[in-house]
């Protein structure tokens, strides 16, 4: 198979009557995002900005959801991995669960870390054997740190599993809107420098909260990726849409084209690694 160009390292898809595997989102219940959201929906529009594999990203603290996610995943029109849900916090049901699912599409792990109602979850002593169960599979971690109190905690995370491949979704969510030069601003660039400093962290640009379409997104957005840029190297960044979620701010081709856009003065090594190199070494996807 030959290897991608262009990888979107974070797509989600569900079905709000459960489908086949059951799978309940809890915090799904109203707004344009609730409808069920199918691969087959998304790929033509993939396809025609050349996307050429995905990795499907878990939306629902489940097993159900996992399984759902492999089923989706071997039946999708372009090469799928899967970052699912493995119950960290019972390190032996984790080891279990994950001796039951051994299809190769499971590449990675991730825990809505955002709605836990224990700030300090990633930290605690229970979730740490389970992260070690991760290190062990070869699975990666996905840390959806979506506030400054979750950001600051993934260097900590770092430290303690120095082997354990951890992706930061979103880039931790930048304060794009509120503008570059302001105090929220410089405190993400902070933290950003904090993660970026254990070697085991990669991150993804994707999940940027402003509106696509046109060349006024990618200026706002371009000081914030620079700025990750400088932190990790191309080598550790991948895109990412965040589909369905990224339709409250665009299209797909508005999202994924304006993302490529603001990477267009990057050399073309620097552009070829995060548009698949990273993701195909992080995730295998494509192998």
């Amino acid at each position: 198979m030959p290897a991608p160009t262009l990888v979107d390292t974070h797509v989600h898809v569900w079905d709000v009557t459960g489908g086949p595997s059951g799978v309940t989102y809890p915090w799904l219940t109203s707004g344009p995002l609730h409808r069920t959201h199918t691969l087959a929906e998304v790929e033509p529009a993939m396809r025609e900005v050349g996307v050429d594999a995905v990795v499907l990203v878990q939306a629902s603290d489940s097993l159900a959801e996992t399984d759902e996610l492999l089923r989706v995943a071997r039946r999708a029109g372009l090469p799928a991995s899967v970052v699912g849900w493995l119950p960290l916090a019972d390190p032996d049901g984790c080891r279990r669960e994950l001796e039951r699912r051994t299809d190769p599409r499971l590449v990675g792990v991730r825990h809505l870390i955002h709605d836990e109602a224990d700030p300090q979850w990633m930290l605690r002593p229970d979730v740490a054997a389970g992260m070690r169960v991760l290190d062990e599979a070869g699975l990666t971690f996905d840390a959806v740190a979506e506030r400054p109190d979750l950001l600051a905690q993934v260097p900590v995370v770092a430290r303690r599993h120095p082997n354990l491949t951890i992706v930061l979704d979103h880039l931790g969510k930048p304060p794009v809107r509120s503008g570059w030069a302001g105090e929220a601003a410089q405190r993400w660039a902070q933290q950003l420098r904090d993660v970026a400093a254990a070697p085991s962290t990669v991150a993804k640009m994707s999940g940027l909260e402003l509106a696509w379409g046109g060349a006024g997104a990618q200026e706002a957005v371009r000081p914030f990726l620079q700025h990750a840029l400088d932190c990790f190297g191309s080598d550790r960044l991948m895109l990412g849409s965040d589909w369905p979620v990224s339709t409250l701010r665009g299209d797909y081709a508005d999202v994924m084209g304006g993302l490529r856009a603001a990477l267009d003065r990057l050399t073309p090594q620097e552009q070829t690694a995060i548009r698949s190199g990273t993701a195909q070494r992080v995730y295998g996807t494509g192998a």
